[in-house]
This record gives C-alpha cells, sequence and structure tokens, in this order.
C-alpha cells in the first residue's frame, strides 16, 4: 500500500513537471531559440509558448532592445606618432536572435575588437589635431564598418560614439600652454583695437572741435569786419551829408589838445604851430557875419561882435593853459611856436582866405 502510494505521488510529480517544461513565457521584446535533437527548430515570440519537453532544448532569452556597452578606453597611435587613449561608447540591436546565437560566439566582444582595429585604422590616418577636432567624421566611419561587419550577425549598429580622448600628460601641458598663449594674443590684439578706435576717435574729435572753434573765429572776424565797415561807412556818409567847413574842424583840434598831455610819463610836449592857425580860424569864425536869411533881422552890433570875439580869445587861451597844466610838474616843458610840424588837418594849413573860399 505504501509502495503504491509513492509511485502515484511519484507519477503525479512527473506530470507536473513535465507540463510545466513544456509552457514557456517569453516576456515582450525577448526572443528564445529552440533546438530539437539538437538542431535549430525556431525562435520563440513573446508570450506563452508550447515545447515538447525532453526533446526541445529551449536556449536563453535573448534581448532584442537598443544596447550600450561602453568599452574601457584603448591606445591608439595617431599619424604623428602620439599614442593617446580613445574611450568608445557603442549602440547597438540584436534584430536576428538566430543569426546572434549561430553566427557568432560572443557578439558583445566580437564588436568591441571589430571596434578597437576600426577605430586604430580610422586614427592612424589623422593627426593630433585632427582627431581631437573630427570626432563626427571618426564617429560616421566606425558606425559604416561596424554596421556591414556585424549585419550578417544579426546585429545591427546604430550609434558609435567617443567619449574620450586623452592625449599624454606632456601633450597636455603643451595644449594648455599653446591655448593660453593663443588666448593672450586675441587679449592683446583686443586692447590694441580698442586704443586705436579710442585713439583714432579721439583724433576726430579734436579735429572737429578745431574746425568749429576756426568757423566760429572766422565768422566773428567777419562779424566785426562787416560791423566796423559799416561803422565808418555811416561815420564817413554822416560827415560828407553834413559837409563840415574848416571852421568846426579847427574847433574839434583845439578840443583834443589837452588830451594829449594827459598821459603819466608825458614829461615832454610840443604844441604845433597850427595852434595859432586854429585859433585865427576860431575867431575869424565869429568876427565873419552871418549870412542874411528869414531867420537873421538884424546885424549885430560891434559892440556884440567885439565880445564874442573876446569870448573866443579867452577860450583858446584857457585850452592852452589847461594843456601847460597836464605837465608833470617835475618835468621839462618846451613851447615851440613856428616849427612846422605835420599837421592831422591839412585843411587848417590853408590861408584864411582859401578856407573861406
Amino acid at each position: 500500500m505504501d509502495a503504491l502510494l509513492l509511485v502515484g505521488v511519484f507519477v503525479i510529480l512527473f506530470a507536473v513537471f513535465t507540463v510545466l517544461r513544456a509552457v514557456r513565457i517569453v516576456p515582450q521584446a525577448r526572443a528564445r531559440n529552440v533546438e530539437r535533437l539538437g538542431r535549430y527548430h525556431r525562435t520563440l515570440k513573446p508570450g506563452l509558448n508550447f515545447v515538447i519537453p525532453y526533446i526541445d532544448r529551449v536556449y536563453p532569452m535573448i534581448d532584442l532592445r537598443e544596447q550600450v556597452v561602453s568599452f574601457r578606453p584603448q591606445p591608439v597611435i595617431t599619424e604623428d606618432n602620439l599614442v593617446v587613449e580613445i574611450d568608445t561608447v557603442l549602440y547597438f540591436q540584436v534584430t536576428d536572435p538566430r543569426a546572434a546565437a549561430y553566427e557568432i560566439a560572443n557578439y558583445i566582444q566580437a564588436v568591441e575588437q571589430l571596434t578597437v582595429t576600426t577605430l586604430r585604422n580610422v586614427v592612424g590616418s589623422m593627426d593630433l589635431e585632427s582627431t581631437l577636432t573630427s570626432r563626427d567624421t571618426i564617429n560616421s566611419q566606425l558606425r559604416g564598418v561596424l554596421d556591414e561587419a556585424t549585419g550578417k550577425w544579426g546585429i545591427r549598429v546604430n550609434r558609435v560614439e567617443i567619449k574620450a580622448i586623452d592625449p599624454p600628460k606632456t601633450i597636455k601641458d603643451a595644449m594648455e600652454k599653446q591655448m593660453r598663449a593663443e588666448r593672450d594674443k586675441r587679449a592683446a590684439i583686443l586692447t590694441a583695437e580698442g586704443q586705436r578706435q579710442s585713439q583714432i576717435l579721439t583724433a576726430e574729435g579734436e579735429k572737429q572741435s578745431r574746425i568749429l572753434r576756426a568757423e566760429g573765429a572766422r565768422s566773428a572776424a567777419i562779424l566785426e569786419a562787416e560791423g566796423q565797415s559799416q561803422a565808418i561807412d555811416q561815420v564817413f556818409q554822416a560827415v560828407h551829408r553834413n559837409d563840415p567847413d574848416p571852421k568846426l574842424l579847427a574847433y574839434q583840434y583845439l578840443q583834443v589838445l589837452p588830451q594829449l598831455a594827459q598821459g603819466e610819463g608825458n614829461t615832454f610836449w610840443v604844441i604845433p604851430s597850427e595852434v595859432t592857425s586854429a585859433l585865427q580860424g576860431v575867431s575869424k569864425a565869429f568876427t565873419e557875419s552871418l549870412p542874411r536869411s528869414e531867420a537873421t533881422r538884424e546885424v549885430p552890433k560891434p559892440s556884440e561882435v567885439d565880445s564874442e570875439i573876446a569870448k573866443a580869445e579867452e577860450a583858446a587861451a584857457e585850452a592852452v593853459a589847461d594843456a601847460q597844466s597836464a605837465e608833470p610838474a617835475a618835468g621839462p616843458r618846451q613851447l615851440t611856436e613856428g616849427v612846422r610840424q605835420p599837421s592831422p588837418f591839412p585843411d587848417l594849413d590853408r590861408q584864411p582866405d582859401q578856407a573861406e573860399r
């Protein structure tokens, strides 16, 4: 009885185990290869799948999603014989699970070695500067070679990125010095350009300022000359319009004489000989009879003429006395009469009868 029970339990457990081995559940974006009697039979799709236990062999799942693999830095020699370490990142996706399982033993290792060899071929034809500045070119060349080589393995390479390029420490120091020198050069150039522009603008400003000042001075001089010209013209026209006679000029001459000796440094004063002629002209102006007109009703009496003559002589004497008193007390004084000096009034040098004419 106990033996039969044990056999029954064993049969039940074997049946359950067989059923479990016959059912395979594959997650989404996964695939599993099935071999029947050692030969590839089919690939299980995502979902519920049934296999024949003990006849079909199911291999581990293969991930069909895009995968990212970062390879360790690899030493690469450039065209100018410099060793740089390049760190790459690979983005790939399994498109054919059967080819990935049966065409290559380890596709991850195969892709890594293929990336290293392709990278050395590409970078070996470039110098260091081109390598540092041509990452896009290197990436595109690597992707083309890898995609072509891994197509038969059921793998599609989507992208290849260079994560880092590390040159030797000595090269780094030299590059830093070069970059510092370039920055100092650009800074010096910009400073010089700024100073040049500043000097140019300052010179332009001074030029414009001088031009404006010169134009202002020219306009002021022109206006001043025009004003003086107009004043002289008006005086000249007024003199000729009023037609002054030698008598008026003689009287003005006598009024100016005291002003000649008002200077503080005048110690010697010469009385020109024209004073006598001026006095005679003034005296004769009062001794001549006025022309008869409607305003002149009566002829002045002899007594009145004598009084006017006396007043004129007295005024002339006072003018001479004022001129003599204006000289310094300690300075020498010399009166010269009869000495012919150039006269500023040539009309006074004429004879009385010519002046009357």
